[in-house]
């Protein structure tokens, strides 16, 4: 059945502004050859969406630069203001943008522990109209918040947790009172992953894992092109992976003893110290684990040891004697639970939580043990005392070793084909990490699986928002007008 005429208009719209979005400003010329339209369609398309605001001439092309099939149109970027918020316990990143997704202004803002829930509300939303005003938005179409936490499937809000402070709950409803806006709640893992696969390592990829490797732990799953949720909107709460060589088991409120305890960031430093590394005190605010990772990452790079960075040394993974893990990140990924090499684990104060890829607080989704990055002071940094070559080696075998058990899990249940080392110590750890922890998957699973460092790290959050705010906001002002 052929589409009726105001359906093939609406297609046609939606073809030509998807194009103006990837390619930039287009001739109509330009616009009948990639969509295929007659010469004629292709004059009413651009009639209509330029009568609707959404394009208008933004500059001639060609060698006459004059006469109408010069004319470049482009979309209004002004059409309408973004919002990007990424929240964490310790703050609250902002990015606005315009339509296109070109970012105006940025700011952020320290929530102190005892703020309390309505100045800490009000400090974040103070932060968000400043940013619009700087950006000269004078009013914002769609706010996107990444936030630690579960999100309801029914409502799209944040679920009820003790161990998230009150204000990130209220945050949303305070800016959608304050602002004549659209505001929406993501978890942060979930749009990491929107925003790799956008913009980042897994663009060729429609089913894939995201593994979040930073204060803590988390997944998000990606099939068939489709972010996967689950029933409670849970799917992948990793951290709360049972594991051998802990000595203990998660609950259902603390994730100590789950994967967390061998892959967040302080038992990453604990793992270190078991090598004798120590690094200088990072100049930003990753965590010191991905310091830690990236120096012995470099170090492989520069000095492969034989057999291949990729080999598996055969031993166990290193047991950090006190591990006192961060809140990892909640996110998407499977259960099960495969034989691998067991890594003995020290029990220490910890909780679930989700894990910080732009700011270093401590992020909890159970009942909260605020633990701090085990980072050390720039006058306690030993970064002249250079630790061996073999010792950085090791260490990186023993953290694939590690992480090959949460990642062989996954691929056992969801067979993603392909899965990212996100957050900051992925990216840190490169294709160095990376081909340690796929020659363990292929050792532990038969199917195949690619493993991939991350293209983005922490900043995975703030664009995946940002991206999640302009296709809603796009959605919306691009549907076809009754005629």
């Amino acid at each position: 059945m052929p589409a009726s005429p105001s359906t093939a208009r609406a297609i046609n719209d939606r073809l030509a502004l998807r194009l103006l979005q990837e390619e930039g400003p287009l001739t109509a010329g330009q616009l009948k050859q990639l969509t295929g339209l007659s010469r004629p369609t292709v004059a009413d398309l651009v009639e209509r969406l330029t009568e609707a605001g959404l394009i208008s001439v933004v500059g001639e092309s060609g060698e006459q630069r004059r006469g109408p099939n010069a004319r470049l149109y482009g979309i209004v970027a002004d059409r309408a203001y973004l919002a990007a918020l990424d929240v964490r316990t310790e703050g609250v990143t902002v990015v606005v943008a315009d339509l296109l997704g070109t970012e105006l202004a940025r700011a952020s803002v320290l929530v102190a522990d005892d703020a309390g829930t309505g100045p800490a509300v009000e400090q974040a939303v103070g932060l968000v109209e400043r940013a619009a005003k700087e950006a000269g938005a004078d009013r914002l179409h769609t706010v996107a918040i990444g936030a630690p936490g579960l999100i309801d499937p029914a409502t799209g809000e944040l679920r009820d947790s003790t161990g998230l402070p009150e204000w990130h709950r209220r945050l949303a409803a305070a800016l959608g009172e304050r602002l004549p806006a659209r505001v929406l709640v993501e978890n942060e893992t979930n749009l990491a992953a929107l925003a790799e696969q956008r913009d980042g390592a897994a663009r060729d990829r429609d089913t894939f894992v995201l593994l979040w490797l930073g204060l803590g732990t988390g997944a998000a799953v990606v099939l068939d092109g489709t972010l996967r949720r689950g029933a409670s909107g849970g799917t992948g709460e990793i951290g709360f992976l049972p594991v051998p060589g802990t000595t203990t088991l998660p609950s259902a409120t603390d994730c100590e003893g789950g994967f967390h305890s061998l892959g967040a960031a302080a038992a990453i430093d604990s793992l270190a110290r078991e090598y004798g590394l120590t690094a200088a005190a990072p100049a930003s605010n990753e965590p010191y684990a991905a310091t830690l990772v990236r120096a012995a990452a470099e170090e492989a790079t520069s000095r492969p040891r034989a057999g291949g960075p990729d080999t598996p040394t055969g031993g166990s993974a290193a047991a950090p004697a006190d591990v006192n893990a961060p809140q990892a990140r909640p996110a998407a990924g499977g259960a099960g639970a495969p034989q691998t090499r067991p890594a003995s684990v020290g029990a220490g104060s910890s909780s679930d939580g989700t894990d910080t890829p732009v700011h270093p607080p401590v992020l909890v989704q159970g009942e909260a043990h605020a633990t701090p990055d085990t980072r050390p002071s720039a006058d306690d940094a030993t970064s002249d005392i250079r630790p061996s070559a073999d010792a950085q080696a090791r260490f990186l075998d023993a953290l694939a070793d590690r992480l090959a058990i949460g990642a062989a899990s996954v691929v056992a249940v969801l067979d993603p084909g392909c899965v990212v080392l996100g957050g900051e110590v992925g990216q840190a750890g490169g294709e160095v990490l990376a081909a340690r922890v796929e020659a363990r998957l292929a050792a532990l699973s038969p199917l195949p699986t690619e493993v991939r460092p991350s293209a983005l790290g922490g900043a995975a959050v703030l664009r995946g928002a940002l991206l999640m705010a302009r296709d809603t906001a796009q959605d919306e002002l691009f549907a076809p007008t009754p005629r």
